[in-house]
């Protein structure tokens, strides 16, 4: 039996890797933060000795960007140095180890896609936290993929999508942000390609580790993407606000988001064979569960 530790089980990346098919003879170790709590080494420490998993998928991570501002050592015992801690357990064992981040870890000047060799400049602490992240995990010496993703939705959880649908119900007017581009991207294709992976570094010794990205294809904005939302929406039936473009500084946060976070996903398809979908697929798949369970 071969045992897989899925950290931040309850998140919408855990959640999506629970509900994938795996194939027998694998079972998954989904502890919640009362048995595997990430900003404790000595929790995580006791966790991987009583439970020795043969691959470590970690999506569990500190993402309130906002208020990681204000909570800077927080952010980065979860997001720097418990992706070094079990990265190094992975090392030690022999185990391999997918570790989750973020399109926060670059500024947002680019004016394309970024790709894996591109210089890192996050903008606040969430962004510095993932990257330290990164680099404990590409230091400790594991069997380790990287795997940076962006504008995670999904029909579980609190994100963008969901918090749409809420304020078009209740609102006749909404403003959205129109300057920041990036990749909306289903949090349960991004669980196919973690499996995906994990499951060729258990199979093959040769294969590439490093860092990856991984987004649905297809690029918007926030106000592109409520648009999508409220567009699906109407066709069901449901009320829609007045959507209104606004600027980054109309709408002002306690921590800077990059203004272009599109990822370049040619690296994981030449290597790993990985095709994400376009978003609108992706996320077409996600309102059509939403409004269903409103409907129900």
């Amino acid at each position: 039996m071969s045992r897989i530790l899925i950290t931040g089980g309850s998140g919408q990346l855990g959640t999506a890797l629970a509900r994938l098919d795996w194939p027998a003879g694998v079972a998954l170790d989904l502890p919640g933060r009362a048995e595997l709590d990430l900003a404790d080494p000595a929790s995580i420490q006791a966790w991987l000795a009583a439970n020795p998993p043969a691959l470590i998928l970690h999506s569990g991570a500190y993402t309130a960007v906002d208020k990681a501002e204000s909570e800077p050592d927080l952010a980065m015992r979860i997001n720097g140095d418990a992706p070094g801690l079990l990265a190094a357990h992975a090392a030690a064992a022999g185990i391999p180890i997918v570790h989750v981040s973020t399109d926060y870890v670059f500024d947002g000047s680019k004016p394309a896609p970024y790709d894996e060799e591109d210089p890192t400049a996050p903008l606040g602490v969430y962004g510095a936290t993932k990257l330290a992240g990164e680099q404990a995990v590409l230091a400790s010496g594991a069997r380790a993929v990287v795997l940076r993703t962006a504008w995670v939705l999904s029909p579980d959880g609190n994100n963008f999508v969901k918090t749409m649908l809420r304020l078009g119900a209740e609102r006749d007017s909404l403003g959205v942000v129109a300057d920041q581009i990036g990749c909306p991207t289903s949090a349960h294709d991004i669980a196919l390609a973690m499996q995906a992976i994990g499951r060729r570094l258990l199979s093959d010794q040769a294969a590439p580790t490093g860092i990856y990205h991984f987004v649905n294809g297809g690029a918007a904005s926030w106000h592109d993407l409520a648009g999508f939302v409220f567009a699906r929406a109407a066709a069901a039936g449901r009320k829609t606000p007045q959507l209104n473009a606004i600027a980054t500084a109309d709408y002002p946060t306690p921590a800077r988001r990059p203004a272009n976070s599109r990822l370049d996903t040619a690296k994981i398809a030449r290597d790993y064979d990985i095709h994400p979908p376009h978003w609108h697929a992706a996320i077409g798949d996600i309102l059509n569960i939403l409004l269903e369970r409103q409907t129900a």
